[in-house]
């Protein structure tokens, strides 16, 4: 059984939801020390991350984010300020990248913009 649990739903799809869990992964495995390695699915990936002390997955669908992490007994006592750095990392990430979503011409709109007559004054 996992000793950290994190569940957080988006919007973002899963080719941006993608991109969040591979700046995640770059993240921690710099800052943390980290092996991180991706196995893509047609309809979720799937993140594994390890490390002495820490092993666990991130399951990244279009709609949701699901991490599990088992902690070594060495680090099971800060279990609360490790899932709230976590949860932290993971907000901001979203956080970008739906900001993003957001700022981005949509394609259809894009594509009837450009077509469009130039307006006679």
């Amino acid at each position: 059984m996992a000793d950290l649990h994190l569940h957080r739903e988006h919007t973002l799809g899963l080719a941006r939801a993608r991109k969040v869990a591979m700046k995640w992964a770059e993240d921690v495995e710099s800052k943390l020390d980290m092996e991180c390695t991706m196995i893509e699915g047609d309809d979720e990936d799937v993140l594994e991350f390890t490390r002495s002390g820490v092993d666990g997955r991130m399951t990244v669908a279009a709609t949701f984010f699901d991490l599990e992490a088992k902690l070594g007994f060495l680090l099971k006592p800060f279990l609360a300020s490790i899932e709230a750095e976590v949860r932290k990392q993971l907000e901001e990430a979203l956080a970008k990248e739906e900001a993003k979503a957001t700022k981005a011409p949509k394609p259809a709109a894009k594509a009837a913009a450009a077509k469009a007559p130039a307006k006679k004054k």
